[in-house]
């Protein structure tokens, strides 16, 4: 795709990216509950990754934001651990290394801020992400790690920064 940005957030995107997370559910028939969806912050995703140690970043095409993605500390985890957050993108997006670079920024935010290993889960129907994860060097851990509140997330990795 030629013509995308990524950029970070602002306040006017709010919307925009609840119903870009909340249409990748329904399209993928992710479960509601313990997962992302259920974020109690998902339509304040600006407030709420404008805080210490974090960062989310829109991806724009035509005006029109197709992805997202962000990173932010790891609760109830030690503080040099990070979480690669809410990465979800339209199906006219997939597959055209969006993801990838959206990740990159992401870990290079992650390395800035500090952390030394950032944490993902995700589902495990989700193969291409996975691929792309483990090509980033996610590695699969046997148990979650910290209190995200996605108890439905069945697959959890961790990558060394």
């Amino acid at each position: 795709m030629e013509n995308w940005v990524i950029r970070k957030m602002t306040h006017e995107d709010n919307a925009a990216v609840a119903e870009l997370i909340r249409s990748v559910f329904e399209e993928l028939e992710i479960p509601k509950v313990g997962t992302a969806y259920a974020d109690p912050h998902l339509d304040e995703m600006f407030e709420e990754y404008n805080k210490p140690k974090s960062a989310y970043y829109v991806v724009e095409f035509n005006t029109k934001v197709v992805g997202c993605c962000g990173i932010g500390p790891l609760v109830n985890e030690s503080e040099d651990i990070c979480e690669l957050q809410k990465m979800y993108f339209l199906p006219e997006t997939r597959g055209s290394g969006i993801g990838s670079a959206m990740m990159d920024i992401c870990l290079m935010d992650a390395r800035n801020f500090g952390f030394k290993k950032c944490y993902l889960e995700t589902m495990s129907f989700m193969e291409s992400a996975q691929k792309l994860y483990r090509k980033a060097g996610f590695n699969y851990l046997d148990q979650p790690m910290g209190n995200t509140g996605h108890s439905s997330c069945p697959v959890w990795m961790l990558k060394e920064l």
